[in-house]
Formats: C-alpha cells, sequence, structure tokens
C-alpha cells in the first residue's frame, strides 16, 4: 500500500469515530439517565419524646398532628360522627380530678357538648364517684393506662399490667403518644383500640388560655381529636379555654359527640 492511500484511510478513520462520537453525546444530552427510586424506602415517623406525669404534656411538641392509626376502620369517632363533617372530639386525659373534672363537666354542659375522658387507674381508684359523674353527662371514658409510664421503655410485663389492668374501656391513649408494634398489639390483645389526637393546644404547659383558644381555633378541622387535660396539674386555663373554643366553635356550627369508646 502506498504511503499515501494509507494516509488517506487513516484520514477516513478518524473522521468517522469523531463523527460517532458527537452522535453519542448528542443522543445522551437527549435522554439523560433517569433517577433510580428505592420502593423499599418509607419515611420515618417522629419518635415522641417522654416528660414525666403531673405537668406534663404529651410529648409531641406543639400542634403536630399526632394521628390516630386505623382511619376509618376501627377508629372510634366514626360511630360518634354520624355522617356529620363539622364535628369535633375532645378528649381529656391524666384525671379524674376531684377539682378539675366537675368544672370541665358543667362547662361541656353549659354547651351541649360531650367529650371522651382518657383516665388513669390510680386516679380512679383515688376518686371513684367521679367516673359514673362523667358517665351519667353522657360522656365516655377511655384508658390512660394505670400510672403513666412511657410503655416503650418498660418491661412486657410491666406493660402489659398497665395496658390489661386499667380503666375498663374499649379505648386506649398510651402515655405521652409513646407506642410501638409491641404496645399496639398488647392493646389490641386487651380488647381495646389506640386512640391518639390531632391537636394538641399544650394547655398542660399552661401558657395562657387565649393562646390555647387560638391553637384550638387554627389547628382544629373536620372529624379532629383535641387533647386536653382534666388531671395533671393546676388546670384553671384549661376550664376558661374550653369555655369561649365550644362558644366560638358552636357558633361555626360543630357539634360535640363523645368517643365510641
Amino acid at each position: 500500500m502506498s504511503r499515501k492511500l494509507a494516509a488517506v484511510i487513516a484520514t477516513s478513520t478518524t473522521a468517522v469515530l469523531v463523527f460517532g462520537s458527537l452522535i453519542a453525546l448528542a443522543v445522551g444530552r437527549s435522554n439523560p439517565p433517569q433517577p433510580t427510586v428505592a420502593s423499599n424506602v418509607t419515611p420515618m415517623s417522629p419518635t415522641p419524646t417522654p416528660t414525666p406525669t403531673g405537668d406534663a404534656g404529651p410529648g409531641t411538641g406543639g400542634a403536630d398532628p399526632v394521628k390516630s392509626p386505623g382511619t376509618p376502620a376501627g377508629n372510634p369517632t366514626a360511630a360518634a360522627a354520624a355522617g356529620n363533617k363539622k364535628v369535633l372530639f375532645f378528649s381529656f386525659d391524666d384525671g379524674p380530678d376531684p377539682v378539675w373534672t366537675p368544672r370541665i363537666l358543667q362547662v361541656l354542659a353549659k354547651h351541649g357538648a360531650h367529650a371522651t375522658f382518657f383516665e388513669l387507674g390510680m386516679m380512679q381508684a383515688e376518686h371513684p364517684g367521679l367516673r359514673e359523674q362523667i358517665l351519667a353527662a353522657g360522656n365516655t371514658i377511655g384508658s390512660h393506662s394505670i400510672t403513666h409510664p412511657q410503655l416503650t421503655a418498660i418491661p412486657a410485663a410491666k406493660r402489659n399490667h398497665e395496658i390489661f389492668d386499667g380503666p375498663k374501656s374499649k379505648c386506649f391513649r398510651p402515655p405521652y403518644g409513646a407506642s410501638n408494634p409491641k404496645v399496639r398489639a398488647d392493646i389490641k390483645a386487651a380488647g381495646m383500640v389506640q386512640v391518639l389526637w390531632d391537636v394538641d393546644p399544650r394547655d398542660w404547659s399552661r401558657p395562657g388560655t387565649q393562646a390555647i383558644v387560638n391553637n384550638i381555633l387554627h389547628h382544629a378541622h373536620h372529624r379532629n381529636i383535641i387533647l386536653m387535660h382534666d388531671g395533671g396539674g393546676e388546670r384553671s386555663q384549661t376550664v376558661a379555654a374550653l369555655d369561649k373554643a365550644l362558644r366560638i366553635l358552636k357558633s361555626r356550627g360543630y357539634t360535640f359527640p363523645a368517643m365510641d369508646c
């Protein structure tokens, strides 16, 4: 082969390679690689921060909603709602208390409202007559354990005792909202459903009556469960806020049934 012919062939080969590279680059730009989605990744749920009983709150912070599992199946609000969308479910934890529970009952009766009281076994034992007062007024009672421990951090035997031997009900609210599969399994085995909340106006921290009212009015929506407290400390702000909130919400067409517990 002559040197001239070899040069021509080499030049042609180089041109073909360059042209092919340009075509591949153009195709790559018009069809960028798609990201790979990991189908087995699920969002992590926030873990409630435990706080001590007494003036303690549920450990969720602010008004971040903590939804009850099993909606709508097994939801004790379903039967009480009866198809009415303008329904709110007030609930009270940590009682019964001989001072504050009767005052809350008076406010509820004043506005034709009902609520569900998630009671502690130790408080029921100290004030046995209050259970009958709550029920006689058309309200319902849920269990909030016996002594208010964080159920996710105690031995299985203690957890079982707190759930199975607490106040008799069809509904159970774990203290601090702290739950996991073992807690839920025990609640189910005890013949109850777990009931948490949607709105926490932080009445347990005593931020002021109007702050509690504003929190409820801002965050409460149709069929929400509102968390308040009739025990665990001084609850005059809770009583006053409940009175104001019910008056305003009632004027907006809401009704307030007890949950089916």
